[in-house]
């Protein structure tokens, strides 16, 4: 139970009086807890082995970055935190050296929700560090293929971005290790490199499959002139198309899946989206082709198309797709291998062991599954917190809950922190809602809320019994609603129990979703040419919801002033109504370089001004990667712009102003979280303990003052109270500098039992446990600088600072000794009063910290920190679990009792020090009579009085515990050591588990105590008797050698 301290370097004494953006390197210890979940993971993209340590895996997620285990898939090490991109499209492992790893950026799967890449990254140490060798423009990079016999030479197929036309994709070639690159295949402004594969017995013959592919907001397109499969037989310096003619599909083509048999490279396979999407095997080497199959081979080419071949069998081919296929006859008919019930479907990426086809790895768009029985079983797992969050909510439980909706990956709600030990575990977070998941709202009686999924699909679930409901509106006239893959939903927060829910109109329900009103006429720009998501897909129509446009995507009602409402659309508008929807000014006209038509996927109503609101923009769904944060306080007449790219890096996806200090303001892009104090004049990038990843949602919990924070691609994260930078933010940093010492308010802190975690005690290293807040109470404080020791040495690092606690009487209940930093530091004080020493233990040498003791009881404390002459304090409000029924009387009894026990062992423990005392001094006197007593009868006389006293101090020790001779495990329960335990269980059975007491000691603990008290009594008696007798006898033939023993014992 003692305080651990979390030293937090601040940015007090760095920043000038003027304006300047935040010297983050100095938050360095300052880290948001990662809470998970793993248990439902995010799109895996790419995989890589070690063959040399088939154990080590290497997977690039969607939006995640690169991972590695090294226990086989057990647990995983992020390995790109730090670099400006995490999107992951191919991961290749040099298997003659595997410390070079190479990653092509920018995910290869172009949904509507594909995040972008930027470049390809050497790392030469396994990971620990990288460099970027360029290719940045690509944005998409689907493979890397390392040359098998030149380590130097490396190809890349770039896809390019799906959002406009450019020329910065391609297959290119590097011959000198990624200093410079050429490229070697190039079609047109729509046509990337979308797979390529090498033939096993010759490096220099390749085959290549170019896509000509389109993405708008509104429309997607696969195949057109551009497309083909290409074919090299010089690695690369020229390439023959391959037509009809070879025996390919005649027209336009799509994307291509290609695959080469590793034991026999004249098969080839090659999966072709056409007129008449079909499986093509080549038996030359991929000379000529002839279809196998134009059935059960998959149903979405442009987000899947990969085959792989068993290593060892060339008939055996796996086709990966919303499935797992396989086909053992050579691409003839095809078996469901992985379906839907088991492992999570939508499959992107898939790795057979060369040599052992039993052992193979999925990546999928719930994340990573491994089988080594050739498809049998598989293990899913649950260690990889890659999941893809579009929004986040929270509760006001406690501890309180958080919401939100995954990539495909449902619905969700568990704990922002637990009282249970071992962490946030994936069994903590419950599925509210099934799809794709989007935002949640919770109705003010806590136990109801609102989920959707895509299309609009939205349910009203009662998350005590997992009961649902659906209430999705519908047009009284039967007009089709158009709502968005990400719907836009909204609470009144001056009416919680009125929600608004967006399609081209706002809908307005305050009976559960039971009825609906239309409260605004079609809030879009209508655009008939956009609104075509049902043709959408090209070749191969893929209506899915996700080109869904001319839809409202924003709601936000003020808190200030009932009536107003703010609605933000995926077609640029922004509208704005003062009178509950009568009436509706669209004021996205007024805001100055933004392109028409740009995508506002948030509006946040200020909760300071009627006529303040904050808008999120973006528009890279057209290409325009620029970021726009605006505000307005005067209905939208008129902007104030937040972010540019000067400021932040990445498009912009969100923003929370605090709801209590209005220069305080948080703000999310497609690479990390920023942070203003003040009013976005200057924003600094959160990058210390938060990695680099598209940040879509941002909250703030109004009663802990967190900030919580949804992200796409790693799961959820929790900033804890948030309070000393809304004090930076409220008083400059340069004021706040001028203060010494600064102690901040402290946050309630609860009195709660802590539960063992759920599932096993011990759980290895399978199980995910989620960054947990510490137990106690978290206190932070502000070191203007630290002292030097005198005027011609630096000041440290770090140096001690004293904490004294005092109850609600004025009586000191904890000393502390910490370590503190320049800047703002943080510690947690668990509860818990100064305790006592145990008769075990030896009095220490110098002065430490008092351990810590019995918990204190439910009040207010004031917390004093001193460095220095120096101090400041704050109080802290100290609660009784609020899930136990407390008797304040009765666990005043079990204070009494404890302070019983305390004295009791006190008294044990002095008897103790005595020995321990006498048995270092008689080892000292041995010493100096051996170098200074030469007569020998003294001596004797001296060693027959020290044997005597030695004899009685083992006797009386092993009274309390076993004695230096015994070994092993031994118990002896006429100890005092047992007895003290047995009594000490009724005071806390919890084995060190926080179990603060709500009830007074059982009746056994008094019968315990009596017997206890008096062996004790009779242990203290004996140890002053030794010391009337033996010592004293002791002490008086060292007196005749003319030694002097100090001090009396204890002393």
């Amino acid at each position: 139970m003692f305080s651990r301290m979390l030293s937090m370097l601040c940015i007090l004494a760095s920043v000038a009086a003027t304006a300047q953006p935040l010297d983050m390197s100095l938050f360095k210890n300052i880290k948001p807890r990662n809470i998970g979940p793993a248990g439902m993971s995010g799109r895996v993209t790419a995989l890589d082995v070690n063959l040399q340590n088939p154990d080590m895996i290497y997977v690039g997620t969607a939006s995640g970055g690169l991972w590695r285990s090294e226990g086989g898939g057990t647990q995983w090490t992020p390995l790109t935190d730090s670099l400006n991109v995490a999107s992951i499209g191919a991961v290749a492992v040099d298997q003659r050296n595997p410390q070079v790893i190479w990653i092509g950026t920018g995910e290869g799967n172009p949904r509507n929700s594909q995040t972008m890449g930027g470049g390809v990254f050497k790392s030469i140490d396994g990971g620990r560090t990288w460099k970027n060798m360029g290719l940045e423009k690509t944005r998409t990079i689907h493979r890397v293929i390392i040359h098998k016999h030149n380590p130097d030479v490396v190809y890349v197929s770039a896809l390019g971005t799906a959002w406009g036309e450019t020329n910065d994709r391609g297959v290119y070639r590097t011959k000198d290790g990624g200093k410079t690159w050429e490229r070697i295949l190039y079609v047109n402004d729509r046509t990337g490199a979308a797979d390529f594969i090498v033939d096993p017995s010759n490096p220099n013959k390749m085959l290549v499959s170019m896509w000509e592919y389109r993405r708008w907001p509104w429309f997607f397109k696969s195949g057109g002139a551009g497309s083909g499969m290409y074919l090299t037989l010089d690695g690369g310096d020229t390439w023959r198309k391959l037509t009809e003619k070879e025996g390919l599909p005649a027209g336009e083509l799509g994307k291509m899946g290609l695959a080469w048999a590793r034991n026999n490279p004249n098969v080839v396979y090659a999966l072709i989206e056409s007129k008449k999407n079909a499986l093509y095997r080549s038996d030359d080497g991929g000379f000529s082709w002839k279809m196998t199959t134009n059935q059960n081979i998959g149903d979405r080419p442009f987000y899947y198309s990969d085959l792989f071949v068993d290593p060892t069998n060339e008939n055996r081919l796996y086709n990966i797709f919303s499935n797992v296929t396989v086909s053992e006859d050579g691409g003839k008919s095809f078996n469901t291998l992985l379906g839907w019930d088991n492992i999570h479907g939508d499959h992107h990426t898939y790795w057979i062991h060369p040599t052992d086809p039993n052992f193979m790895i999925d990546g999928n768009d719930g994340g990573l599954a491994i089988t080594r029985d050739k498809g049998k079983t598989w293990a899913f797992s649950e260690t990889l917190p890659v999941g893809q969050f579009y929004h986040i909510n929270y509760d006001m439980q406690i501890p309180y809950n958080v919401y939100g909706g995954m990539q495909d990956n449902g619905t969700w709600r568990g704990p922002a922190y637990t009282w249970r030990t071992g962490g946030i575990r994936n069994q903590y977070w419950d599925e509210i809602a099934f799809g794709d998941g989007f935002d949640v709202v919770v109705e003010p009686n806590q136990r109801y809320g609102y989920a959707m999924w895509q299309g609009g699909n939205l349910l009203r679930v009662d998350f005590q019994s997992g009961a649902s409901e659906p209430c999705k509106p519908y047009h009284p006239d039967g007009t089709f609603l158009r709502f968005n893959w990400n719907a836009g939903i909204g609470q009144d927060p001056i009416d919680p129990s009125t929600i608004y829910y967006g399609s081209q109109f706002l809908h307005k329900s305050n009976d559960g979703g039971k009825t609906w009103s239309i409260i605004s006429p079609d809030l879009t720009t209508n655009d008939t040419a956009k609104i075509k998501a049902h043709l959408s897909g090209g070749l191969t129509y893929d209506v899915t919801g996700a080109e869904n446009h001319c839809t409202i995507i924003a709601i936000s009602a003020s808190a200030k002033k009932q009536g107003v409402i703010w609605v933000g659309t995926d077609d640029g508008n922004i509208q704005v109504t003062r009178d509950g929807g009568a009436t509706w000014t669209n004021v996205s006209k007024n805001i100055p370089a933004v392109p028409a038509g740009s995508w506002v996927p948030q509006v946040h109503a200020s909760r300071f001004n009627e006529g303040e609101a904050f808008v999120v923009i973006n528009n890279y769904r057209r290409n325009d990667w620029t970021p726009w944060i605006f505000r307005t306080k005067d209905f939208g007449k008129t902007w104030e712009r937040l972010v540019d790219d000067k400021k932040v890096m990445g498009y912009a996806l969100s923003f929370v102003q605090d709801p209590v200090e209005p220069k305080l303001m948080f703000a999310g892009t497609e690479f990390g979280l920023y942070v203003s104090v003040d009013e976005g004049k200057n924003w600094s990038r959160w990058t210390n303990g938060y990695p680099t990843v598209s940040t879509y949602d941002l909250a703030i919990h109004p009663r802990e003052h967190d900030l919580i924070i949804g992200t796409f691609g790693r799961a959820l994260w929790v900033l804890d109270d948030i309070r000393p930078l809304r004090e930076i933010a409220a008083k400059g940093a340069a004021a706040s500098v001028q203060q010494p010492l600064k102690v901040y308010p402290a946050p309630d802190a609860y009195l709660a039992n802590m539960r063992e975690g759920a599932g096993s005690h011990f759980s290895g290293n399978a199980m995910y446990k989620g960054d947990n807040r510490l137990w106690g109470a978290s206190i932070s404080f502000s070191l203007a600088k630290l002292n030097s020791k005198d005027s011609s040495s630096p000041a440290p690092e770090a140096d001690s600072v004293k904490v004294e606690i005092r109850n609600a009487q004025g009586k000191v209940v904890r000393h502390l000794s910490l370590m503190a930093q320049k800047g703002i530091n943080r510690f947690v004080w668990e509860l818990n009063q100064d305790g006592f020493r145990m008769p075990v233990q030896p009095k220490p040498k110098q002065e430490v910290q008092p351990p810590a003791g019995a918990y204190v009881t439910a009040g207010t404390y004031s917390v004093k920190i001193m460095y220095g002459k120096q101090a400041d304090s704050t109080s802290i409000t100290v609660l009784n679990d609020p899930r136990k029924q407390v008797n304040a009387a009765a666990v005043m009894q079990w204070q009494q009792g404890y302070t019983e026990f305390a004295a009791m062992v006190n008294g044990i423990t002095q008897s103790m020090d005595k020995l321990r005392d006498a048995k270092e001094r008689m080892q000292l006197a041995d010493k100096l009579v051996e170098a200074q007593v030469a007569d020998t009868a003294a001596k004797h006389r001296y060693s027959d009085a020290k044997t005597a006293a030695s004899k009685k101090i083992d006797e009386l020790m092993r009274k309390v515990m076993p004695g230096e001779e015994v070994q092993g495990i031994y118990e002896d329960p006429e100890q005092l050591m047992n007895k003290l335990a047995s009594v000490a269980f009724y005071l806390d059975p919890a084995f060190g588990t926080p179990n603060p007491p709500a009830a007074a000691p059982p009746a056994t603990f008094g019968w315990a105590m009596k017997k206890v008290s008096a062996d004790a009594q009779a242990f203290n008696t004996a140890v002053q008797a030794f010391e009337s007798k033996e010592w004293k006898q002791y002490e008086d033939a060292v007196k005749q050698l003319q030694l002097q023993l100090l001090a009396p014992l204890g002393k």
